[in-house]
């Protein structure tokens, strides 16, 4: 999912236009196929690219993933992490009150929230935030009567706080809701780190990239049930176990340097999150893709109750087991 995370991923999910999508995805597949010598000769450098390992340093891969998953602690911790979730409420076109106390239409139980704090109001795109007086609710350090909110489909979403919570409007698939942060969620302060698979360089390898000319949709669904079409510039084919592999790759947005997979595998549900895994991985440069698998990371509804996090498409659910990256998120099944 620059990431609000993928994040990304799920932040980075953003409404586009089919024609700007199809011009810069043409673009993008005709960039990454460079020279003739890729399309000829039954594209022998391709098929390589799919047979063979990663010549990779074992010490340099070891100390690359370390630092990978420090900078991951210390995103989740931040305090726009995903350990601070505490709620997501979906608007309903019109008046939707919001406070601790019962009777809300929006109800969020904390301390830090007062039992009436005011009332979001939904026009068509267009969501208001009227506060109720002595509510406590600010915006930038100032008290706030009425003001027009953007929401995280412009980037800059107009953040609202109260004591320690933080709360934004979201857009997803169309549907308008309202995000809310805890910065003293103690999901975030008692957070005792993740777990992992032990580095392998065998999971360090090349793929093909194979661009789609003419490009691509692939329809996502999230695990609210939404769906949304994504634009995919191509597959990556890599081997394993005598067998080649496919995982559609989707660029999140035009002139982005990396590519973002959603996959599952038969780890899955077992010593993996079910509902699959991330992973970023850069642009791919003369017809070849480099996939560290060891950088797979969960989603973030692996890590709480209030995120909408896309799944992966069926056909990057993989009949294959890839003991590498982040495993299941213990902390989370513990404290349900």
């Amino acid at each position: 999912m620059s990431r609000l995370e993928s994040a990304t991923t799920e932040d980075h999910l953003r409404r586009r236009k089919e024609c700007a999508a199809s011009a810069w995805l043409t673009a993008l597949g005709s960039a990454f196929l460079l020279g003739p010598a890729l399309l000829s000769g039954g594209g022998g450098l391709l098929q390589a690219a799919a047979a063979n390992p990663v010549a990779v340093d074992p010490a340099a891969e070891t100390r690359e993933v370390e630092a990978w998953r420090a900078r991951r602690a210390a995103s989740l911790t931040s305090e726009n992490g995903w350990l601070t979730l505490v709620g997501l409420f979906w608007f309903k076109p019109g008046a939707n009150s919001f406070g601790s106390a019962a009777g809300n239409a929006l109800r969020l139980e904390n301390p830090a929230l007062a039992s009436h704090a005011g009332t979001f109001t939904v026009s068509g795109r267009e969501v208001r935030f009227h506060a109720l007086s002595a509510s406590g609710i600010t915006h930038d350090g100032q008290p706030v009567d009425t003001l027009l909110l953007a929401s995280d489909a412009t980037g800059t979403p107009t953040v609202l706080a109260s004591g320690s919570l933080r709360f934004y409007v979201i857009e997803r698939a169309g549907h308008l809701g309202v995000r809310v942060r805890d910065l003293d969620n103690p999901h975030r302060r008692q957070f005792r780190g993740l777990d992992y698979f032990p580095v392998s360089t065998e999971w360090a390898v090349q793929a093909r990239f194979e661009p789609y000319q003419p490009p691509r949709s692939i329809r996502i669904v999230n695990i609210l049930g939404m769906e949304e079409d994504m634009p995919s510039p191509g597959a990556l084919v890599f081997m394993r176990d005598g067998k080649e592999w496919r995982l559609d790759a989707v660029q999140e947005e035009p002139g982005a340097q990396e590519l973002f997979v959603m996959f599952q595998d038969a780890t899955s549900g077992h010593d993996t999150y079910g509902g699959g895994r991330f992973m970023y991985i850069p642009l791919p440069r003369d017809g070849v893709a480099q996939l560290d698998f060891n950088k797979a990371f969960n989603p973030p509804c692996a890590l709480n109750d209030f995120a909408t996090c896309p799944l992966p498409p069926l056909q990057n659910r993989l009949a294959l087991r890839i003991d590498a990256g982040e495993k299941t998120y213990m902390q989370l099944r513990l404290s349900r």
